[in-house]
């Protein structure tokens, strides 16, 4: 079971949900989208492009590590992994 977490910000294409356990065993982060993908299109939209790449405002860490220090979409991902998503907060100082 792979936990992931939710931002408030993501929540609405979540159906709400704070978390999501999807029962996916060890694999990729790629293998944990597309089961997000199957249940949650919407959200999987917000996450990556047409082409299937994160998208660059999204930042998504796999127990605490920043995915694309460690191998983007090729991120292992244990069994009981806890991947959290992060939307990238732009602005300016003021």
């Amino acid at each position: 079971m792979v936990t992931v977490l939710i931002p408030a910000a993501l929540r609405p294409d979540s159906g709400g949900e704070r978390r999501l356990d999807l029962p996916v065993g060890a694999g990729t982060l790629a293998a944990v989208l597309d089961q997000l993908a199957a249940g949650w299109p919407r959200l999987h939209r917000r996450l990556r492009d047409e082409q299937g790449q994160l998208r660059r405002y999204v930042n998504i860490y796999v127990d605490g590590e920043d995915c694309r220090r460690v191998g983007g979409l090729a991120t292992p991902v244990p069994a009981d992994a806890e991947v959290q998503i992060l939307p990238s907060v732009a602005g300016g100082s003021g």
